[in-house]
Formats: structure tokens, sequence, C-alpha cells
């Protein structure tokens, strides 16, 4: 993955298109949670083809829009639910099988 400093939206910290890691400040990238957590969204892209990935992301926001908050609606798209989810466990990358993400759909939303 290619890391990239750029000023993105004041709320976003990180964000992947993949090949390339986005961050708003390059600390960012010692912090092993908050990389492994883009390395998740990285595996997502190459799985969905990358076009397909942001496509189904942008539907899925769209319909939770509608019902929650920005915020609730952001962190309830299964693939935010995943990377949440699995931030904190470093060796998940090792262990993940493709499409793992389609399992978080029978978990409960955040609030």
């Amino acid at each position: 993955m290619f890391i990239r400093r750029v000023t993105l939206f004041k709320w976003v910290n990180g964000m992947v298109i993949w090949p390339f890691l986005l961050v708003q400040d390059k600390k960012s990238i010692k912090d092993p949670v908050f990389m492994n957590h883009e390395r998740i969204h990285a595996r997502q892209q190459l799985e969905l083809i990358l076009i397909l990935f942001f496509i189904w992301y942008l539907i899925e926001y769209c319909v939770l829009r509608l019902k929650y908050s920005h915020d609730r609606a952001y962190r309830n798209i299964v693939f935010e639910r995943e990377a949440y989810a699995m931030e904190c466990d470093l060796d998940y990358l090792k262990f993940r099988k493709t499409w793992s993400f389609i399992k978080f759909y029978s978990q409960k939303y955040r609030v």
C-alpha cells in the first residue's frame, strides 16, 4: 500500500483507495490499530474489485442514512462494522476468509 498525506474532510483521519492509503497526519501510520483498520478496507476492496466496493458502500450508506444520523449510518455500513470490530486483532488478516464482511450483517446494529 502506498501512503500519501492529503487534506481530507476534517472528520476523516484516513481512507483507502487501493493501492493508496490517504492520511491527514502521517503520525497515524505509526498506530497499529489504525493501520489494521485501513488494511481490512484494502482487503475488502480487492475482494470486490474496487469499484464494486465503492458502489456497495455508497448504496448501503444512503439506505442507512434514510433511517439514521450520519455517524450511525457510517458505523453500520457492513465494511465499517468488520473493520471496527476486528481492528484490534492485529493477526486478523492472516486468518480472514474471503468475503468475511458478510457475517457482520448478522450482528446487531451499532448505536
